[in-house]
C-alpha cells in the first residue's frame, strides 16, 4: 500500500494533465480513456443539467470534477457525472463567480 497524498496527486495532474486520476487509499489510480460509454455519460450530464437549470437546484459536474471523500484515507474520486445541491455548494466570492 502506498502513502501518496493529495499534494502528490495535484503534482501528477500538473505533470500529466491529459490523464484522469483518482487518489484511493493512498494510491494513484489512472482512469481508462473514454470509450463508447462517454456518449451515455454526456447524455446523463445533459439530462441532469436540464433538470436543475431552471430551479437553480445546484450544480452538475462532469468527470473533470474531483471530490475529497470524508474517509480516513482522504480519497479523491472523480465520478463520470455528479450533482451537488445548492445548499451544499460553497458560497462564491466575487473573484470566483462563473460568468455564463
Amino acid at each position: 500500500m502506498s502513502n501518496l497524498t493529495v499534494k502528490d496527486l495535484e503534482k501528477l495532474q500538473v505533470d500529466y494533465g491529459d490523464y484522469r486520476m483518482e487518489l484511493v487509499s493512498g494510491e494513484i489510480i489512472v482512469m481508462s480513456p473514454s470509450g463508447l460509454e462517454s456518449d451515455e455519460v454526456a447524455a446523463i450530464v445533459a439530462y441532469l443539467w436540464h433538470w436543475i437549470r431552471h430551479g437553480k437546484l445546484g450544480r452538475v459536474i462532469a468527470s473533470s470534477g474531483g471530490f475529497r471523500l470524508p474517509n480516513a484515507d482522504g480519497d479523491i474520486r472523480a465520478p463520470d457525472a455528479s450533482f451537488i445541491s445548492a445548499e451544499k455548494l460553497p458560497r462564491p466570492t466575487s473573484s470566483s463567480k462563473l460568468k455564463l
